[in-house]
């Protein structure tokens, strides 16, 4: 068993030893949580910062919004945002972009921020049938045999 052979070894036996142990990734959990002050907005903030594996807690008072970021339970961060006395929901919103019909009902959302939509698992809704997609890209600007007018 040369050098070579040995670093092998060594190699095979310490990749074996981390696969043991699950490394937990740092993930955010975004809530929308009904606040009307900035005291409402402490306030959610303090019990979100207490949290366990917390990192760090942002909130957004104009759009609604309250996010953690950290190793953290989305289901303890719920909970606990709803502590405090506020109506809370996971963030139900995703840009408009990724929803092929966002003007449908249900998806559409007068409260919604700015350039978001309600998400929605219909595929209906989500994306677009073979007949549409078909015309978007007939009519695409991206397609160089795309009917022009002038």
């Amino acid at each position: 068993m040369g050098v070579s052979g040995t670093m092998e070894y060594l190699s095979d036996l310490l990749s074996s030893a981390k696969k043991g142990k699950k490394m937990k990734q740092t993930n955010t959990v975004s809530l929308k949580v009904r606040m009307d002050c900035e005291g409402c907005a402490l306030k959610v903030k303090k019990a979100l910062s207490s949290v366990k594996g917390a990192k760090s807690v942002e909130i957004d008072l104009k759009n609604q919004k309250a996010s953690v970021t950290g190793i953290v339970d989305p289901k303890k961060v719920l909970k606990a945002a709803k502590s405090t006395g506020k109506k809370a929901e996971p963030w139900p919103y995703v840009p408009y972009t990724m929803i092929a019909h966002p003007y449908v009902a249900g998806v559409y959302d007068k409260k919604a921020p700015p350039n978001f939509v309600r998400k929605t698992d219909d595929p209906a809704v989500a994306s677009l049938n073979p007949v549409e997609e078909q015309y978007t890209l007939m009519f695409s600007d991206e397609n160089p045999n795309a009917c022009s007018v002038m």
